[in-house]
């Protein structure tokens, strides 16, 4: 069994989908399971109703039109008129509106990942009929039920032992599957979400369970380049990595490899292969136990939109083991990703992803036991494997506000 997964970009519009399909007929013997993300950038767009939602705007419906005329016009080219599918399509934004017509909850997470989520069971939905309506029968299947999940909203942690169980029950067998990425559900049956860019996790998940011989990752790149073409140019395809190496690389925030994915895979040593949707006839990149980088070089990691927060103790005692346990359970709490570790005698300096609405909160509760400054709007820049003869065109002319290194990594934040 192998397992694949498209993303967002794989399905942005009806000739996505159609080359999804076609795709899927020259593995039509093998039957993969399908994990599928939110189509182009819905996700992004249905981040901006949860936010309008929350904070009671009156633009929610607006935007939320947007998000259903973009769907609606995939539907029209990939479907004739009066298919039982737009009446399913209109059925799950109405989960939305309804939930429009309670007042949000306190908690910000929370109701991010019930409307959120909507976008993973659009997509698949709408894939899954197109498939059905072209001779590729296939069985969907609503991760919810399989991914079970703790309360930790927008950044769940999966129930191992449930999950296991329940995917192995309902996926027996030599048939076509498809199913959601970066969704899962609690006991009470809330929905929840793996993380941004989740859906490689979930795709992970189901792998590492039904032991499949490799998880297909389809990119619109030709494989893991060394650096992010949209600021890097004349990036280099890697041809071979090791697990420990992708790790290192996903920590740091490679964008093409979810941080949560590979441990359950190498935990498993299945092989993780990163491919081309554009052009699926062309080698990509191989990762798995024990390989050597092919080609050997430096990686280049551009993370945006990067807060700094300078912490410091306000009876000028030393930042100890306990003060950064007490730190970093804010910061969890908040689900505030750290990226960069400065520590000194009385202070300490983080840069973290976290998002805009919940950094106000943050900072409040910091400042109860701490001196805090914070700086937004910030970039990261990480080179694994750097020379210091590399010369670095992106830092010309910017404020640095931060630099450490080690013997291997170099980490320059700076005003973008």
């Amino acid at each position: 069994m192998k397992v694949f997964k498209f993303g967002g970009a794989s399905v942005k519009d009806a000739q996505g989908v159609r080359n999804l399909a076609k795709i899927l007929k020259q593995y039509k013997e093998h039957n993969p399971v399908v994990v599928i993300s939110a189509m182009g950038k819905t996700t992004n767009l249905l981040e901006e109703v949860a936010r309008a939602f929350y904070l009671k705007q009156d633009d929610s419906f607006a935007k939320l039109e947007k998000v259903k005329s973009f769907h609606t016009t995939i539907l029209t080219e990939l479907f004739p008129k009066g298919h039982s599918i737009f009446n399913a399509i209109s059925n799950l934004f109405v989960e939305i509106e309804w939930a429009f017509e309670a007042e949000p909850r306190p908690e910000y997470s929370y109701e991010y990942d019930q409307i959120v989520s909507i976008g993973e069971l659009v997509s698949t939905t709408l894939v899954s009929a197109y498939l059905n309506e072209i001779g590729l029968n296939n069985t969907w299947l609503d991760a919810r039920d399989l991914i079970k999940t703790d309360n930790k909203y927008r950044d769940a942690n999966i129930d191992w032992k449930l999950s296991t169980s329940l995917i192995k029950k309902a996926i027996v067998g030599d048939k076509l599957i498809i199913t959601q990425g970066f969704i899962g559900c609690t006991s009470e049956n809330f929905t929840t979400t793996l993380g941004r860019e989740g859906s490689d996790y979930s795709a992970a998940i189901f792998a590492s369970i039904l032991e499949a011989k490799k998880l297909v990752i389809w990119k619109d790149v030709p494989g893991l380049l060394n650096a992010d073409p949209r600021y890097f140019p004349n990036p280099i395809k890697i041809e071979k990595l090791s697990f420990q190496e992708a790790i290192e690389l996903a920590f740091y925030g490679a964008s093409v490899i979810h941080p949560k994915t590979l441990q359950p895979l190498k935990l498993k040593c299945i092989p993780l292969e990163i491919r081309s949707f554009i052009n699926p006839s062309e080698k990509g990149t191989w990762i798995s136990e024990n390989e050597v980088t092919v080609p050997e070089s430096a990686f280049y990691i551009l993370k945006k939109n990067q807060t700094l927060l300078s912490i410091s103790a306000k009876d000028l005692d030393f930042i100890v083991e306990n003060h950064l346990a007490q730190i970093f359970a804010v910061l969890a709490k908040y689900n505030a990703s750290v990226n960069l570790v400065q520590n000194a005698a009385v202070s300490c300096s983080l840069a973290v992803d976290v998002d805009s609405l919940q950094i106000v909160d943050l900072v409040k509760e910091l400042s109860k036991d701490y001196g805090i400054k914070y700086n937004t709007d910030l970039d990261l820049l990480t080179i694994r494997h750097f020379s210091k003869a590399q010369e670095l065109s992106i830092l010309k002319g910017k404020e640095v506000v931060l630099s450490q290194e080690n013997r291997t990594t170099k980490q320059v934040l700076f005003v973008g």
